[in-house]
């Protein structure tokens, strides 16, 4: 656990730096600089269909570079010509993905209507640069964690990419440059981040770009395409999961209501901000557990990752919910109020996801892996048909609602299976009791009355959850993690 809490600790701490500079931009900057329907045209349009379209293009090889990393490393000063192995085929898939984007533009404009599709039709090639970006980005990323180098990637993604987007609107803002010019802007902040990386990796020495025939002796190209097929498969569920509900948001309702549905889930993406920071060191650390057959280790890991993040999951989802009106009136627009019930349920999803701990993980790198292929089909399948039945009916929450169900049961499944197959569960004494702890909290915070005044309403309930949940925490002892930092934190006051 020694690597995973220092990289952890680093990654939390710069991804709550990119929190701050995020919800400064997603709360205070865009929804004041732009409109709902720019908005979703760049951040729920552009950014989802990039996203699919990158993931298509790598094939799945992010992932196999993790999983396949630890046979070639140390194996010569290039790695045995792993990096531009990692590389290739994405590159090939990218080509083919750009020619379909292209060729389905007239399809695609004919779901938006009429306004939306004129708004979005001299932006389009913007989505096939953005893809291109985002797919480079990701593979360098995976090749940076599989050396154990995550730092400096999370704090170009969690960081300055934030940075440079918020200053890609205030320009905007100003006029210095259009809206297409922000546009453009903002596919060039995620190129700034790819260049960067590779820039990184060259100062670390580990920018090896000459192919050898060696990296095809190690493991066959065949396995690990077919390894990378499967994950393709299944990390398409996960990017419909993440991406396809304000896509259908957009075609189904409009571009202002999907951007909308942008700040709603932003709103609540300070709820994964600690489990990402946790799984970018534990997806390596669990593919070398596999290696080393080391079940215990492995055992051990998933329940202590599950206890720390039902004890940050609660207090975050609590501390969110019980100040919406504080959040939403910092936008001073309030048609963007009609999101919260949308946060709501997506923190309900998405807490469950937290405490069910890192099962993906677990399947996606065990020699079953192919097994989990068949729930994220299923699951996307699922997701598709809920958002179509959920959103006509429900709008925003409907979406939300479609999410909500689909984190609970691919998770459910998941946890199911990984217990079953290898006889390992994430839960211990220690969760209910974190809930419990949690319940009571959230419950004395929540029925305490309005002031009046947003801000002394945050700071009375902000206060009586984070009193209420840190103690009940420390006197149950039911997160030792907790209890030792509280012990160490005592100690070094003495001593001063």
């Amino acid at each position: 656990m020694g690597i995973v809490q220092r990289q952890g600790i680093r990654n939390t701490l710069i991804s709550y730096v990119g929190l701050a500079i995020g919800f400064a931009n997603t709360i205070l900057v865009l929804p004041r600089l732009l409109s709902p329907a720019q908005i979703g045209l760049t951040a729920s349009v552009l950014l989802p269909l990039a996203t699919i379209g990158a993931q298509v293009a790598s094939f799945g090889f992010a992932n196999m570079g993790i999983r396949y990393f630890p046979f070639f490393r140390n194996q010569g000063r290039n790695h045995a010509g792993f990096f531009p192995l990692l590389l290739g085929p994405p590159l090939l898939g990218f080509v083919v993905v750009a020619l379909a984007l292209l060729l389905g533009k007239p399809l695609l404009l004919q779901w938006y209507a009429k306004g939306d599709a004129a708004l979005l039709a001299p932006h389009y090639l913007a989505a096939i640069a953005l893809a291109g970006c985002i797919m480079l980005g990701s593979l360098q990323d995976a090749y940076l964690r599989s050396l154990y180098h995550t730092s400096f990637s999370s704090f170009c993604q969690e960081v300055l990419l934030r940075l440079m987007l918020v200053g890609a609107a205030v320009a905007y803002s100003q006029g210095v440059i259009s809206f297409h010019g922000f546009v453009l802007a903002y596919v060039g902040a995620y190129a700034v981040v790819a260049v960067l990386l590779a820039i990184y990796l060259a100062a670390i020495g580990e920018l090896h770009l000459r192919p050898t025939r060696a990296a095809l002796r190690i493991k066959p190209l065949r396995e690990m395409l077919g390894f990378g097929g499967f994950v393709l498969l299944s990390n398409i569920s996960g990017t419909v999961l993440l991406n396809i509900d304000s896509l259908m948001v957009g075609t189904k309702v409009s571009l202002a209501a999907a951007g909308i549905y942008l700040i709603a889930t932003n709103v609540s993406t300070a709820l994964v901000l600690p489990f990402r920071a946790l799984y970018k060191t534990a997806f390596s650390l669990i593919a070398e557990y596999w290696k080393e057959d080391n079940m215990a280790k492995m055992a051990d890991f998933y329940c202590r990752s599950t206890r720390i993040n039902t004890l940050l999951g609660c207090y975050l989802a609590l501390g969110i919910g019980l100040n919406l009106n504080f959040i939403y009136g910092l936008i001073h627009r309030p048609e963007y109020a009609v999101g919260t019930t949308a946060v709501l349920l997506l923190l309900a999803g998405r807490l469950f996801d937290g405490i069910t701990g890192v099962n993906g993980i677990i399947v996606a790198t065990s020699p079953r892996y192919r097994f989990d292929l068949v729930f994220n089909i299923s699951l996307a399948a699922a997701v598709v048909v809920l958002n179509w039945l959920l959103i006509p009916r429900l709008q925003l929450a409907g979406a939300a609602l479609a999410y909500c169900i689909a984190l609970v049961s691919i998770n459910t499944v998941r946890t199911w299976f990984v217990w079953r197959n290898y006889g390992m569960q994430p839960f211990d004494g220690s969760t209910p009791r974190i809930l419990a702890v949690a319940a009571v909290a959230g419950l004395a915070a929540w029925v305490l009355p309005e002031t009046g005044n947003a801000f002394l309403t945050l700071l009375m309930r902000g206060g009586v959850l984070t009193v209420l949940y840190a103690t009940g925490i420390l006197l149950t002892g039911t997160a030792p993690e907790a209890v030792a930092a509280w012990a160490s934190l005592r100690t070094r006051g003495r001593q001063r």
